[in-house]
């Protein structure tokens, strides 16, 4: 694993942390040629001429809101096996980058029985709105978001994820082109898994197995399609490249990953009795949230300077400023999720028009929770049901965020009213699109909770993320890559307590491989309407939460990381492996 060490060597200057460490100032950055007298990196090794400096970052341009219709990302369509190219095989390919380890469970694989999908990852004009310029991204099959895929409980997925992105050599810009892809968090083989050692060199490819199986597949009291109540629903993928996930992602690396099961069967029509009849097709809409900043030129703007992390002045969903969406009066599921390096939203309709929240992360909800507004840290999810069947045609509601930030350490814990937020989006209520009837429903239950059992429970660990001197650490030492910090065995299950011993930065937490439950919060367990499985771990400063875990059906090396992906970059986290 010391090769990690080289491949940040060589992009040293690209990264705000290399140059603090090399004890460079604005004044030495200057004599070297890296940095205007304006606090701009100039275009040279790599680094961002749309970098800040010590000058602070710039102010987007104003841009008109509400008069771009929000892109909604189409279903992708799986391609045959043979158009992938080299057939995928249980060990690593020739010319596969980023997998040392064969598939596991490689025998439920079935080529014939499987969804294909071949996804480039490559420079792309994306554009953010009509009055600013075409902006350089890396992106997903070339858009923003990027495929939006539907995969079905108990059919695998294989995903074949090729770079396409320029060498190092012949790289300009803020980020790195070696991207480590990963589902999060999708209950998949550590190989599989994105861990972010694991990059894809450009011009390579490497294969992901996802076998959509619900967790304890491999246990015979819930039989090959895992524990019923251990559905997932809407999960996204991203780069997890260490030291460049916040900055490959703000380019763009952001797709949809969304699994339907004989509930959640993406089917409003759908007679059978198990069916929850969500609202579906052009009613089930992804809306993706991505804080950015622009320089005085429209391009888009990275401050590699900004260790507590980055907040965009300008607010995208889908890719656009500020869109509109025309909506019929009826029932829409919006799938939410967070993508922004740093922010966390406090979401809220105007109106005071209730949302009806179905999931926490990728996990349904025991049931359906009326609501007025939602948090999302960076990388939450939340699936909600809006009905305008109650508004007249012409009515305007918009998407607000309700909660203030005014730096990466964390929210405020004070909020707004929603007449006062930011807008995110703009639904304009247009009954030409009204049909005759809605099918769809909200069903009264959804998913129960599995059991906590402590009879399963073998061991407790107790992590606590801490800052000190500029550097981040877990039970007070650094990350590194070579070090496991558990070694917890398959087929247990432990507890884990994730304490935040910082003053001042709220860290959001983000655990792989299974699905969690808070068993208490600062010592006070949880509340019966807020228990629900999820992934991340909102810590504000001195909260300490315990959790339970378990750890089945793979094995192998995963990370528990702070979702601020600017922290996380910065080492804020640590390595654990599941052991047989």
């Amino acid at each position: 694993m010391a090769g990690w060490r080289q491949r940040l060597a060589e992009t040293a200057r690209k990264n705000r942390v290399e140059i603090v460490d090399a004890g460079l100032t604005r004044r030495d950055l200057v004599q070297l040629g890296l940095l205007t007298a304006g606090g701009y990196l100039v275009s040279k090794l790599g680094l961002s001429t749309r970098a800040a400096g010590a000058g602070g970052a710039p102010k987007s341009p104003r841009t008109t809101p509400w008069v771009e219709e929000l892109p909604v990302p189409a279903v992708a369509t799986p391609v045959d096996v043979d158009a992938l190219g080299a057939r995928p095989t249980k060990a690593p390919a020739a010319g596969e980058s980023g997998r040392n380890d064969p598939h596991q469970h490689w025998e439920l694989y079935d080529p014939a029985g499987a969804d294909h999908y071949l996804i480039e990852n490559r420079e792309t004009l994306a554009s953010w709105h009509r009055e600013l310029p075409l902006d350089r991204c890396w992106c997903f099959n070339g858009t923003f978001p990027g495929p939006r895929i539907h995969a079905r409980h108990g059919r695998s997925v294989l995903i074949r994820f090729r770079n396409q992105l320029p060498s190092l050599d012949a790289h300009v810009g803020y980020g790195r082109p070696t991207p480590s892809t990963r589902v999060e968090n999708g209950h998949q083989g550590s190989e599989s898994d994105g861990h972010p050692l694991d990059t894809i060199e450009p011009g390579a490819f490497k294969d992901h197995l996802f076998l959509n199986r619900r967790a304890g597949f491999t246990d015979a009291r819930h039989g090959s399609g895992g524990d019923p109540r251990e559905a997932l629903a809407s999960l996204w993928f991203h780069d997890h490249c260490l030291g460049f996930a916040a900055q490959n992602v703000y380019r763009g690396n952001v797709g949809l990953y969304h699994v339907l099961d004989a509930f959640d069967t993406g089917d409003e029509n759908d007679p059978s009795e198990t069916a929850w009849r969500l609202p579906s097709g052009p009613y089930d809409v992804p809306l993706v949230l991505h804080d950015r900043s622009f320089d005085p030129d429209g391009k888009g703007f990275f401050d590699l300077f900004a260790l507590d992390g980055i907040l965009g002045d300008t607010f995208t969903v889908n890719g656009k400023i500020q869109p509109f969406l025309r909506v019929a009066r009826r029932k829409y599921r919006f799938r939410i999720l967070n993508v922004g390096a740093t922010r966390t939203y406090e979401l809220a309709l105007s109106r005071e028009h209730p949302l009806v929240r179905l999931s926490r992360d990728g996990n349904m909800l025991p049931r359906p929770l009326v609501a007025k507004r939602i948090t999302l840290a960076v990388g939450s999810r939340a699936d909600v049901v809006v009905d305008f069947s109650g508004l007249p045609s012409g009515s305007v509601l918009h998407l607000v965020n309700c909660r203030e930030q005014v730096d990466g350490r964390g929210p405020l814990e004070r909020s707004v009213p929603p007449a006062r937020g930011q807008k995110l989006l703009q639904f304009v209520v247009d009954g030409s699109l009204d049909t005759q009837t809605d099918p769809s429903r909200i069903p009264d239950r959804l998913v129960e909770l599995p059991p906590v059992d402590h009879a399963e429970v073998v061991t407790e660990r107790t992590f606590v993320f801490g800052c000190a001197n500029g550097g981040w650490s877990v039970n007070g030492k650094p990350f590194d890559p070579d070090v496991f910090s558990a070694l917890p065995r398959q087929g247990t299950a432990e507890i884990w307590t994730l304490a935040n011993d910082t003053v001042g930065w709220t860290l959001p937490i983000h655990v792989a491989l299974e699905e969690h439950q808070v068993l208490s919060r600062n010592g006070v367990a949880t509340p019966q309407d807020e228990a629900a499985r999820e992934d991340v771990v909102m810590l504000a400063p001195g909260e300490s939460v315990k959790t339970f875990r378990r750890f089945r059906d793979f094995t192998g090396r995963y990370v528990t990381r702070c979702s601020n992906a600017v922290l996380g970059d910065h080492a804020a986290m640590f390595q654990w492996k599941v052991v047989p």
